[in-house]
């Protein structure tokens, strides 16, 4: 998977150091690998799998999707209460091109 630069140059930075939540970053990480990675929009993926993936704790999981949505980098979709989240990742450093440019 080719990773963006400013996902270790600065997001890293900014998640683990001034927000002092490296759980954020490893959540965002791999959100950013099961659908930027995999050519995917958006995945379904429950706490539970997320946590196991990354090796922390589901309510661990919860906190970083929390400010992870907060921050604007996730987008977190639910049918109904109970669904297994959709995510999608935001990337919003990246600048889109403005066709009429």
């Amino acid at each position: 998977m080719k990773v963006d630069p400013y996902l270790i140059d600065t997001l890293m930075r900014d998640l683990v150091a001034h927000s002092r939540s490296p759980a954020a970053f490893l959540v965002y990480l791999q959100l950013y690998r099961q659908t930027h990675g995999a050519g995917r929009e958006s995945v379904a993926i429950s706490h539970t799998v997320l946590a196991g993936l990354i090796g922390i704790s589901k309510r661990s999981v919860q906190i970083a999707v929390a400010h992870l949505a907060g921050r604007r980098l996730i987008r977190q979709r639910k049918g109904r209460p109970t669904a297994v989240p959709v995510y999608t990742v935001l990337t919003p450093w990246i600048r889109k091109e403005n066709p009429r440019a």
